[in-house]
């Protein structure tokens, strides 16, 4: 059984190599891809946000996968200028990375994850973006609650995300 812990903005210092080296051993993310060469700059602007949440999966002492977010700016949500109308609680966690080692997938560990991430949250509401070339990613959001909303290119050498939403608690 996959063990979970949870680590909060103060353990960024702790856990930060790991998170990166996670993310260097996942396959959909080459070494040679500049977009995910920024990789650990994502991680210091999440793990600075004092609201900023991960949930990383252990089998024995190898971290096998993780799940983080954060808060997001009330007025900078990702899916504003998507909903129309505005909800009327519009507080937002973003589920800002999910990553399962290949070896771990299939086995219910990002579920655990993404449902550890998310439960007790205070929020009216998640989102997180999924790039629209893996059409299978997007439909395990959307069996998890998730809508997608629109599209958006958030940086020039990004790849183009689904913008999906699901309300908080689920």
């Amino acid at each position: 059984m996959i063990e979970l812990r949870t680590f909060t903005h103060t353990d960024l210092p702790a856990i930060r190599q790991t998170l990166i080296d996670v993310h260097a051993r996942i396959p959909e993310y080459p070494a040679d891809d500049e977009f995910a060469q920024r990789f650990p700059w994502f991680v210091d602007h999440w793990g600075k946000n004092p609201g900023f949440l991960c949930v990383m999966g252990y089998d024995g002492g190898e971290p096998v996968g993780y799940a983080y977010g954060a808060p997001l700016t009330n007025g900078r949500e990702w899916w504003r200028g998507h909903l129309d109308p505005v909800p009327e609680k519009t507080v937002t966690f973003a589920v800002s990375e999910l990553m399962v080692l290949p070896k771990w997938r299939k086995t219910g560990t990002a579920a655990r994850l993404h449902t550890t991430l998310l439960d007790g949250r205070p929020e009216a509401m998640a989102v997180l973006l999924v790039d629209t070339t893996h059409p299978k990613v997007q439909s395990a959001y959307e069996a998890w609650g998730y809508g997608k909303v629109g599209e958006q290119q958030p940086f020039p050498d990004s790849p183009v995300y689904a913008v999906m939403v699901r309300p908080l608690p689920a």
